[in-house]
């Protein structure tokens, strides 16, 4: 091991150095990067050992490249200098998954900027590869979670058992099943994907082996938990919910995973590597380092922005008429908003609740726009398809069968929009012209037992009057 480490350190450094120098570039990045990784949680439990493999790789596997290293590109030169200004507004206003991002694509553009194109491009699977450590798995898990749901939900009808499919909720003569994060199969995804990974980079496969080993890994992923999940709801079915696994089984899913996976990527073929005469050491274009100076201040400028003060914004005040201030457990659907922000809760005589969740942005380390995911208590509740317009969600109780319109809308300081990935967006004009006041509005209105128009009429009203206004 370590005579083979030996011999493949000359082609490796080149990329060890344009890893290394994305740390001083994007070190507030990398550092809470690091933290993520050191908090062991489930959808991140892979992240550090996936730094370490990839790693590892390019010690022990280094990307190999028979272009003479070239004059520093002016072009890779000026995209990681306008990278670097990306990254600092992304760091200014905490979007943490997008600055995560800027780490792989920094170090494919110092590399194309120190050692060429070619070097670049050769290094682009290495890249892939470290970001799979990346904390962006969480985001894909509601995704996954409606994939499996729907998936599962049809393979159950197909089944011909008795149960009631309602979303995610599956209601069995002696119990209900509940298709949470739990069972997103994000652990198998990640840990296919990985696989697929590693066997490309050391098979050597040009894209085509890529994309076809990277399909092969997901297909197998999603496959293990739709039948996993099919399997456990069976189980609880013929055993009247009393068997162990439906409670626990965390380790049934591990088995058929390795049942899938192992002979899959034990029949892919292992292409050993034949050395080229014509491979280069790289070295490094001195000149190019003067691209990244620039770069360096930057980020640093950017840094020094998001770690000062902030200036105090107002808070806003309800001053719609004829209404009255109720607990939490009022609302129909409660509304729980992360720690740190005021919460209140008003009902209008016409009737509707209105729940104000609002928080003040007073350093540079903090988010104007909190991570705002799982803020509704649903777990009695599940959204009626056919009934999601206007961005307002229908949700039918699993118990009662009532029903209650909602819709939700976001204040980025004198910014509104009903979408959460446009609010976060909004920080960037936000902040920079000193606004650090947010707000999350939820709109509730009960249908009557014959649908929900008048109930949408109502939070359409609302959402159109001034309700807010600001004090100090």
């Amino acid at each position: 091991m370590l005579r083979t480490t030996s011999q493949q350190f000359p082609l490796a450094l080149p990329y060890l150095i344009a890893i290394l120098i994305t740390f001083p570039l994007f070190w507030s990045t990398w550092l809470r990067l690091f933290q993520e990784w050191l908090k062991w949680e489930q959808v991140l439990a892979h992240g550090l050992p996936t730094f370490v493999l990839f790693i590892g790789v390019v010690l022990l596997h280094p990307p190999l490249t028979s272009a003479a290293t070239r004059g520093p590109s002016k072009a890779a030169g000026t995209l990681l200098f306008f990278l670097a200004v990306l990254w600092g507004l992304l760091e200014l206003v905490r979007i943490d998954t997008l600055a995560y991002f800027m780490v792989p694509a920094g170090m494919l553009l110092t590399c194309w900027t120190l050692y060429g194109f070619q070097s670049a491009l050769k290094f682009v699977p290495y890249v892939l590869l470290f970001s799979l450590s990346l904390p962006i798995w969480a985001d894909l898990v509601p995704y996954l979670v409606d994939f499996a749901s729907v998936v599962v939900g049809n393979l159950v009808s197909l089944l011909g058992i008795t149960a009631l499919i309602e979303g995610a909720n599956i209601t069995l003569p002696y119990g209900r099943l509940v298709i949470a994060d739990g069972c997103s199969g994000i652990r198998y995804l990640a840990t296919s994907v990985l696989l697929a990974s590693m066997t490309a980079i050391l098979n050597d496969y040009r894209w085509k082996g890529w994309v076809a080993a990277l399909m092969l890994g997901v297909s197998l992923a999603l496959l293990v938990n739709w039948i996993r999940i099919t399997a456990l709801v069976l189980i609880a079915y013929y055993t009247n919910m009393e068997s162990s696994l439906v409670r626990d089984h965390e380790f049934f899913g591990w088995i058929v995973f390795a049942i899938f996976i192992i002979p899959a990527f034990w029949l892919v073929p292992v292409l050993r590597r034949q050395q080229q005469a014509k491979i280069r050491i790289m070295r490094i274009n001195k000149k190019g380092l003067f691209f990244l100076i620039p770069a360096l201040l930057v980020g640093t400028v950017g840094i020094s922005v998001v770690q000062s003060a902030t200036t105090p914004s107002p808070v806003w005040q309800l001053k719609a008429p004829a209404h009255s201030a109720v607990s939490t457990e009022a609302l129909p659907i409660n509304v729980y908003p992360p720690s740190g922000m005021t919460h209140e809760v008003v009902q209008f005589e016409a009737g509707g609740w209105v729940s104000i969740a609002q928080s003040s942005r007073t350093s540079g380390e903090d988010k104007l726009v909190p991570y705002l995911v799982g803020v509704l208590e649903t777990g009695d509740w599940f959204p009626v398809v056919d009934q999601n317009k206007q961005g307002i969600t229908v949700y039918q109780n699993l118990a009662n069968r009532n029903r209650v319109a909602v819709f939700q809308s976001f204040l980025v300081g004198s910014h509104e929009t009903s979408s959460y990935r446009i609010a976060k967006l909004l920080q960037i004009p936000a902040i920079l012209s000193g606004q650090n006041r947010f707000a999350l509005l939820t709109f509730q209105a009960n249908c009557t037992s014959r649908d929900c128009d008048e109930a949408k009429e109502q939070l359409m009203r609302l959402r159109h009057e001034k309700l807010l206004t600001s004090s100090r």
